[in-house]
């Protein structure tokens, strides 16, 4: 086959250009990527080959690397499963698919570090920061062709068909650039070093689990860091194993060894990461838990280890009761996996449990990205509902601190029925403006503010779930929660009789207007500064709940609301004189419909004529000013 040139997209071509002018501090991370590359390759063939024995090879899986100096090239050669000429250019041409855009942003910023790499998926190219020209040679396990990828940064690369090599497996070899002056660079290295490449490897790739060959001789441990004891293992190391198991370039914000003993025996060390991957839920099967079996690996994202709602957790876990040959099949009914899954889930539960007890902000620094996604738990293990609410976070009216349900209770005001809470919005600051608010804000009541999507779930499965000890979540913009003492209620209802023949015609005109979205209109003595709000009847759902629903793809009836009016606020007052008098009809109305667009704003939805709504507001705006 003839050389094929082909073109990298703009963005990818920018990228390259980064990676050639050395954007990132720490070069040596390229040889580091390049070896756990190739550690994947061999793990992918070992499981390849358990599937299909007719692929078996008489070979001895190792990763080789190679220096000439005379011809400045360092070569990493592996004889795992290889490339096909199309994955050449899915794997090696197109760079990071779904995040090239991210990471030329995230780039710009100055403080992005070499983690970028890692995260954005484009760890291949960190190459291009010692080499001006990387040429991988690979034939996939089950062929018999050979191809070479060749690029030298320029914004294309060629592929094209060489001599056959005489095991599968992949070559990554590099042309290294002239060595920098160390005058104007001080972090330059000599890669065509001898001790250069053995203090990279040393620092980064020693617990590699297959042998990294150099000048022939295996320069790795092989040691499975999970099984040396604990005293021996240095945090340095556990960060260097958490970079090469994940490709993620920021350190863990923390690490969970396991070492379970008795009727099942297994070994594991897990890591929380201190910040979630750009892509955790547009992509949320990636990552996850490998699983060893007396330290071969099996499979990687072994879903069944761990809840799904800890599904960004990263790590290993190795069990000495497994059957090598198991299958994902197998695992799903294994009584083994879920003793397993129970006693890795409490282990998780007990370190979170110790940080947020011990280093209130590390917690933090784990619950914001992952507390929507950890929250998930409540809903899907009844099991261990009550620790997951207890490890949860949320705001509240009370301060800007991020509080936990023990610490609201703490604060609750004598004969308190429960936990006030207000799910809706995911724009905190909105939240904090909904005149549902007003009537607890104004006589001291707590509020939980609840931004999550899976907060409204919660809400409204609580009253099914909810453990018996634990107060209850109460949601204030039902129509029956109100923070209002019995008397106050009686007097109030006394005072809304009084008012109701009034507020009739007002009520009447609402209802005719709005007959298919209003199931009631009211008047409220709750209400302070706000002249309306909406409010769901009983069984009804939110606006935003509305919107989850249909974005799953369920189907969702038509909702009717109440309508709430601040008897005592100027506008409502002025509405009822003007119905009162029996002129004016348009007017009564637009403000009408004003007040129920704004209520739907303030809901954190969109009218559903906005042109019309601004032409109301725009005409009040001048008869305001003419007068």
């Amino acid at each position: 086959m003839s050389e094929e040139k082909f073109y990298f997209q703009t963005e990818a071509a920018e990228l390259l250009n980064m990676m050639i002018s050395s954007v990132y501090s720490n070069r040596d991370i390229f040889l580091r990527e390049l070896i756990s590359n190739a550690s994947d390759a061999l793990d992918k063939r070992r499981i390849e080959t358990l599937k299909d024995s007719e692929l078996a090879e008489n070979t001895n899986p190792e990763i080789k690397i190679e220096i000439d100096p005379d011809k400045k090239i360092l070569s990493v050669s592996d004889n795992g499963i290889g490339m096909t000429r199309e994955e050449l250019i899915e794997y090696l041409g197109t760079i990071a698919k779904s995040g090239t855009k991210e990471f030329l942003k995230a780039a710009k910023d100055e403080n992005a570090k070499q983690e970028l790499i890692g995260q954005f998926g484009v760890g291949f190219y960190s190459v291009f920061m010692v080499a001006e020209k990387v040429e991988v040679i690979s034939r996939k396990l089950g062929t018999d062709k050979t191809y070479k990828f060749t690029s030298s940064a320029d914004g294309s690369y060629t592929i094209e068909e060489v001599e056959q090599r005489g095991e599968c497996g992949t070559t990554v070899k590099l042309f290294i650039k002239a060595q920098d002056d160390k005058k104007e660079d001080p972090d330059s290295k000599n890669y065509l070093d001898e001790w250069t490449i053995r203090e990279i490897i040393s620092k980064y790739s020693d617990f590699i689990s297959w042998p990294i060959i150099f000048k022939d001789k295996t320069i790795n441990s092989q040691k499975a860091i999970w099984q040396r004891p604990d005293k021996e293992i240095t945090e340095e190391e556990y960060k260097e194993f958490y970079k090469h198991l994940t490709h993620d370039w920021q350190d863990p914000l923390t690490h969970i060894k396991i070492n379970a003993e008795g009727s099942t025996n297994f070994k594991g060390l897990l890591f929380i990461p201190s910040q979630a991957p750009y892509d955790l839920f547009m992509n949320p099967q990636s990552g996850g838990v490998s699983l060893y079996i007396n330290r071969v690996f099996i499979m990687n994202d072994c879903k069944n280890l761990i809840p799904d709602y800890l599904r960004f957790i990263r790590g290993v876990i190795d069990s000495e009761d497994l059957p090598l040959n198991i299958s994902r099949e197998i695992l799903q009914d294994e009584p083994i996996i879920r003793v397993i899954k129970r006693s890795t889930t409490r282990k998780i539960f007990n370190e979170l449990k110790k940080i947020l007890k011990e280093d209130r902000e590390k917690y933090i620094k784990f619950w914001k990205p992952f507390g929507r996604m950890f929250k998930e738990g409540i809903l899907q293990d009844r099991e261990n509902s009550k620790t997951l609410i207890n490890l949860a976070l949320f705001r509240t009216t009370h301060s800007d601190e991020w509080t936990t349900l023990e610490e609201y209770e703490s604060r609750m005001q004598p004969g308190q029925e429960g936990i006030y809470c207000l799910a809706g919005r995911d724009n905190l600051a909105a939240l904090k403006a909904s005149p549902k608010l007003e009537p607890f804000v104004k006589k001291g009541y707590e509020v939980l503010l609840m931004s999550d999507p899976v907060d409204e779930v919660i809400l409204s499965d609580s009253r099914f779930m909810w453990p018996e000890d634990m107060k209850k979540l109460l949601n204030i913009a039902q129509d029956d929660v109100t923070p209002q003492t019995a008397d106050e209620k009686k007097e109030s209802e006394e005072k809304i009789k009084s008012l109701e023949k009034d507020f009739e015609l007002v009520k009447n005109k609402a209802l005719e207007i709005f007959k298919d979205k209003l199931e009631d209109v009211k008047p409220s003595l709750t209400l302070t500064s706000s002249p309306a709000c909406l409010r769901e009847a009983a069984g009804g759902i939110s606006f935003q709940m509305e919107a989850l629903m249909r974005s799953a793809g369920h189907p969702v009836p038509p909702q009717k609301r109440i309508l709430e009016l601040n008897a005592e606020h100027p506008i409502i007052k002025k509405l009822i004189e003007m119905t009162q008098a029996g002129n004016n009809d348009e007017r009564v109305a637009d403000v009408i419909k004003i007040l129920y667009d704004q209520s739907v704003i303030l809901e954190g939805a969109m009218p559903e004529d906005p042109a019309g709504y601004a032409a109301r507001v725009n005409e009040l705006m001048k008869i305001a000013l003419e007068g």
